[in-house]
């Protein structure tokens, strides 16, 4: 059962980071004048930037509902795979190799963390056997 609590644990943990990360501070910062410089320096118009966000939030939002249907929660997990291969693409276009470029693919790799343990969560418990009753099959 400890095994459960800490499978909890890590899911909740790269989950609120992933919130906080793409819901919550993207909704308080994206009509900002370096936000809005971000999207066009990266060569994207301005929509495209509050269509992004948008995604982001709904998205984010999905992901700490707990009864959100497992197919949807997979189209979730797929868009911000994407969100993140493609930020960490279009920062390697235009800037070249750096930390800001490699920053989404660190997000990507918690995101991934959090879908494992998703996984390992929906995935019901095994009953431990006690010893007395487990054969020997060889």
């Amino acid at each position: 059962m400890k095994t459960r609590k800490k499978q909890k644990i890590i899911f909740w943990t790269a989950t609120g980071f992933i919130f906080l990360f793409e819901g919550v501070m993207p909704a308080l910062t994206s009509q900002t004048d370096l936000a809005k410089e971000g999207i066009s320096h990266l060569g994207y118009p301005e929509y495209f930037g509050t269509a992004l966000v948008i995604f982001k939030v709904l998205g984010s939002i999905a992901l700490v509902i707990p009864k959100v249907p497992a197919r949807f929660m997979e189209w979730v997990y797929a868009g911000f795979t994407f969100d993140f291969i493609f930020a960490f693409i279009s920062h390697w276009a235009v800037d070249g190799a750096g930390i800001q470029t490699f920053f989404p693919l660190v997000i990507l790799a918690i995101l991934m963390v959090s879908y494992v343990y998703y996984h390992k969560l929906k995935a019901k418990p095994q009953e431990e056997v006690p010893l007395s009753l487990r054969t020997n099959s060889v």
